[in-house]
């Protein structure tokens, strides 16, 4: 059985402690293909040094995370013009806006999301798109850049039906991850009335560990969670859940 994350933040200090045994229980538990999100250039080193341990298990992305677009926000996106001018990375993300912790820079948020998914049209690549308490803002933005090429994953997707429809129609997988084992987590309630074709598996880790692991540190080896639980939710066998949601990866990531 091949698993494919489509998210996990390997280069993250959490695991500084562990990384080698953490990524062997992924790789045990048949996770073999590893996508790997950038925050900003402060991990751009780290993430190259990953790659360059596990070059067949992972596959960089390159991009500034709305959490960290600051009065600097300029010079972090000309680090991601440099970087794609120069290498091959698999998509541009983790992009978006995110106004849970701070609103005060939401119109250099906005700024640096329509620049980055232009940034993805003209290498050809996907985006990866965060948004947290702000659908209507990032629908806004991926309105104004809607078209053939514009194509990616929402990633650890919270929304409602409505808003996991309007995703799809931008030409958007939805990553799934721990939030669908939660009790409280809702998207549970809805999902199988979306065809598996539009669905991705993703940690995040070292965040959002799914249950039984809720509030410790997350790692890859628990998208066996997701797995099972997206198992039970569409009634199908999780080798098959398994084939179909790396499929659905290469179909965005081109690999």
């Amino acid at each position: 059985m091949m698993i494919t994350d489509t998210h996990t933040h390997l280069y993250s200090e959490a695991f500084d402690e562990d990384r080698d045994d953490m990524m062997q229980r992924a790789i045990n538990n048949g996770v073999r293909r590893f996508f790997v999100p950038a925050i900003d250039s402060a991990y751009t080193e780290r993430m190259f040094q990953l790659e360059k341990d596990y070059p067949d298990e992972v596959f960089l992305m390159s991009g500034l995370h709305p959490t960290h677009v600051k009065e600097n926000y300029k010079e972090e996106l000309a680090h991601v013009e440099d970087l794609l001018a120069t290498r091959k990375f698999y998509a541009v993300g983790e992009i978006g806006i995110d106004l849970y912790w701070d609103k005060t820079f939401l119109p250099q948020q906005q700024e640096a999301f329509q620049h980055q998914i232009q940034l993805a049209k003209k290498y050809k690549l996907p985006i990866v798109i965060h948004c947290r308490d702000a659908f209507d803002e990032v629908f806004e933005v991926l309105e104004k850049e809607k078209d053939a090429s514009l194509f990616g994953i929402f990633h650890c997707f919270t929304g409602t039906k409505v808003q996991a429809e309007q995703a799809i129609g931008y030409n958007m997988k939805l990553g799934i991850g721990g939030v669908v084992t939660f009790k409280n987590g809702k998207i549970d309630k809805f999902l199988n009335e979306i065809p598996i074709e539009h669905i991705v598996l993703e940690t995040d880790a070292p965040y959002l560990a799914p249950t039984p692991y809720r509030g410790k540190r997350n790692e890859s080896s628990y998208v066996l969670n997701v797995l099972e639980k997206i198992a039970e939710i569409y009634q199908l066998p999780a080798t098959e859940v398994a084939t179909i949601t790396t499929e659905n990866s290469k179909a965005v990531f081109g690999i």
